[in-house]
């Protein structure tokens, strides 16, 4: 396990921050790259061409050491919702068919299949909360043959349960069903593998569990779809985009591999440099200790929060990282703004109070908020 590397981050002792679910903070050497990075444009005549690419190229590489693949399959999007709108529009569904998706799944992946659905005569097939918070085994159920596109989360972000993406996908490819993952809410905290899982496409923001700036985000595109319609043509997709020259040349041929699919203003001088930093001590952490490191204090929270009246899924149907808490009583929806007087950072999200540690936090931080859930059960 990783010791607290609260030394890395700005958060006072007296806060109790939960909540990375939520918006991760920034460690100071992030903030100190994207400072550099943005004072760049101070001095733009020292932003040479070679610089619209070069850290564009490290974050893509970086990305691609996260996911397990490689550099070429690497698109630079600004949100989650980008990415799947990229998924939806390239990923083929006749009338008839169904898009499998989860009761309460986040609504950037819900809205786009739901349009995609409508434009093709297709429908969603929604699979249920399941009563043993086994997520998987539910998949597993509703992968039917009718089934063409399972667009799918690896952890519930109300639940936070977990879906064992190796064995859905390859239920998918018995079926010949694509698979479109969001993984906003666990790649960085949860080992994931492109080569393991096989998926189609998956897109994840940088802002949660990557530690990363907001409005920055990877999509990996499998090779098979690299050849697909991006949601948006600019010049530096293109083949000739390194040769200012000869931008006005225009050309129908694209840039190699997952760039066609880049957003416009990839080279984004400002965010870029700090996401690369966060993703590079993700690295260097190790992603399998983080998840182990988190999911210690996690334990330890769900057996305190137990003892004052709410529970949790067990392990391994939720994920490490990933604490919702529940019970019989209705939780106040002014539950976090109680928390936050007390300098204890939550969120609400459906039913369940979500707690989401980080390498951060230390044991008395999940106390504080024991303590309070133990004044407020009372």
């Amino acid at each position: 396990m990783l010791p607290c590397q609260r030394h890395l981050f700005d958060i006072p002792y007296d806060v109790a921050y939960l909540n990375c679910a939520y918006m991760s903070p920034l460690m100071k050497p992030v903030i100190e790259a994207g400072n550099t990075a943005l004072a760049r444009k101070a001095h733009p005549w020292e932003l040479t061409p070679e610089k619209f690419f070069t850290g564009s190229d490290e974050f893509r590489a970086t990305a691609a050491q996260v996911v397990g693949g490689t550099a070429e399959d690497i698109a630079i999007i600004p949100s989650a919702s980008y990415g799947i709108a990229t998924a939806a529009r390239n990923l083929p569904i006749g009338k008839g068919q169904r898009i499998l998706v989860l009761e309460e799944q986040f609504p950037s992946n819900y809205y786009a299949w739901q349009r995609r659905a409508e434009e093709t005569g297709a429908a969603l097939k929604v699979v249920a909360w399941p009563e043993g918070h086994d997520w998987t085994a539910a998949v597993l159920n509703a992968l039917t043959d009718e089934v063409a596109i399972a667009a799918l989360p690896h952890v519930h972000w109300t639940s936070g349960g977990k879906l064992d993406l190796v064995r859905i996908g390859e239920a998918c490819r018995r079926i010949g069903a694509a698979l479109a993952l969001d993984l906003t809410q666990s790649l960085g905290a949860l080992p994931f593998n492109v080569r393991e899982v096989q998926p189609d496409f998956a897109i994840a923001a940088n802002y949660k569990w990557l530690l990363g700036p907001y409005s920055v985000g990877l999509m990996y595109v499998a090779p098979k779809w690299q050849g697909g319609r991006p949601l948006e043509e600019n010049w530096i997709q293109r083949a000739n985009a390194r040769d200012f020259s000869s931008l006005i040349l225009y050309t129908e041929g694209y840039d190699a591999g997952a760039r066609r699919f880049d957003m416009g203003e990839r080279s984004n001088f400002a965010l870029l440099p700090p996401a690369v930093r966060a993703m590079k001590q993700l690295l260097e952490w190790d992603v399998a200790r983080i998840s182990e490191t988190v999911g210690g204090l996690n334990r330890q929270l769900a057996a305190g929060a137990e003892e004052v009246g709410f529970s949790a899924p067990a392990e391994p149907w939720r994920a490490p990282h990933y604490l919702a808490l529940r019970r019989r009583e209705a939780i106040p929806r002014e539950l976090p703004e109680m928390l936050a007087r007390e300098k204890v950072f939550v969120s609400v999200r459906g039913s369940s109070i979500r707690v989401t540690p980080h390498v951060y936090n230390t044991i008395e931080d999940g106390e504080r908020l024991i303590a309070c859930l133990r004044r407020i059960a009372v």
